[in-house]
């Protein structure tokens, strides 16, 4: 079999089309385009980054609103309380100010890096075990520890966009041939396909579907009046069809996207779809990630959660074009 076609089978493994009907097949760019995502991604990402620092350096956020912000809420299990007294003491003993500095010097470490390219990999190693931490503490792991969150916490795609620019550079010495980047993306996906899953498990939850406007009305506060009006637009949207029919659409959306990612099934939709329901949520129940303030509105000081989503959805989508539709 010659060598080419032996990598086409590797990367077609599961996605071959079901006997007796159509099916959409996928294949890896070329690899200059491969590298011109990775580096958009990068370059992006590194963006971010470099709003978060801004907004972290407000002398209000390393005060206080640091400290705070790790505070357990009501209604989070004992566990959790306690493991947020143990942290809060912690820091204390160092230090608040101190120790918000230090959060707010990686976080620059973080943004050059991505931005120059510059020890790319051991820095996204230490993105990884940084904002994994940070999602432990101010990210509150996400629901459902909390009473009415929604999604697993803000940073812990954060984690994952490191993990993708992780697989995309590999270390030196490692196989970069199609096959083996196939196989890297392919772990890219299904991570991203474990993390809509539990999302899609929170929408679920009886008290998402039945509050479901809540979180787009609570949004609206402290923002500019454009920004009030463009979600009014939804709120009023979503009042005429019903608050629990929202509810449900957005927990079959989310179940969708799950399922498509892990089965690799539709992703000729699955992921611009999936690129389009990430900037509607951070648009409307995220507020862009505003009120830009002495804090943004989005827990842990950042632009928001979904806008990474959106980001790893339009990289997936360069580097899994639909090629073709085939008659098995």
């Amino acid at each position: 079999m010659p060598p080419d076609t032996a990598s086409k089978e590797v990367i077609m493994a599961d996605v071959m089309p079901t006997p007796g009907r159509a099916a959409a097949r996928w294949d890896l760019h070329d690899y200059a385009v491969q590298r011109r995502a990775f580096r958009a991604l990068r370059l992006v990402f590194g963006l971010i980054w470099v709003f978060n620092v801004v907004y972290q350096l407000h002398p209000a956020y390393i005060e206080r609103l640091f400290l705070k912000s790790i505070a357990a809420h009501h209604g989070q299990s004992a566990w959790y309380v306690d493991y947020t007294h143990w942290a809060m003491g912690l820091i204390a003993a160092i230090g608040a100010p101190g120790v918000a500095l230090f959060t707010v010097a990686v976080g620059a470490l973080l943004a050059v890096s991505l931005l120059s390219g510059l020890w790319l990999r051991p820095v996204a190693w230490i993105g990884v075990v940084f904002t994994f931490v940070m999602w432990t503490l101010n990210g509150h792991l996400g629901g459902p520890y909390t009473a009415g969150a929604t999604d697993p916490g803000t940073l812990i795609v954060y984690s994952l966009t490191f993990i993708a620019l992780l697989l995309a550079e590999p270390a030196a010495g490692a196989a970069d041939d199609e096959a083996a980047r196939a196989r890297r993306y392919r772990i890219l996906r299904l991570l991203f396909g474990a993390l809509w899953t539990f999302d899609a498990a929170w929408k679920w939850t009886p008290f998402f579907i039945d509050h479901s406007l809540s979180y787009l009305v609570q949004s609206q506060a402290g923002q500019p009046a454009w920004i009030v009006a463009y979600i009014q637009i939804f709120v009023d949207a979503i009042k005429l069809v019903g608050q629990q029919a929202f509810g449900i659409f957005a927990a079959v959306a989310e179940t969708v996207i799950a399922v498509g990612l892990l089965a690799n099934r539709g992703m000729r939709f699955v992921l611009p779809f999936g690129f389009l329901y990430s900037i509607g949520v951070w648009t409307t129940a995220e507020g862009w990630g505003g009120p830009y303030g002495a804090v943004t509105g989005v827990g842990g000081d950042v632009l928001g959660t979904t806008i990474i989503y959106a980001l790893i959805f339009a990289y997936l989508m360069v580097m899994y074009p639909p090629m073709r539709r085939s008659e098995a």
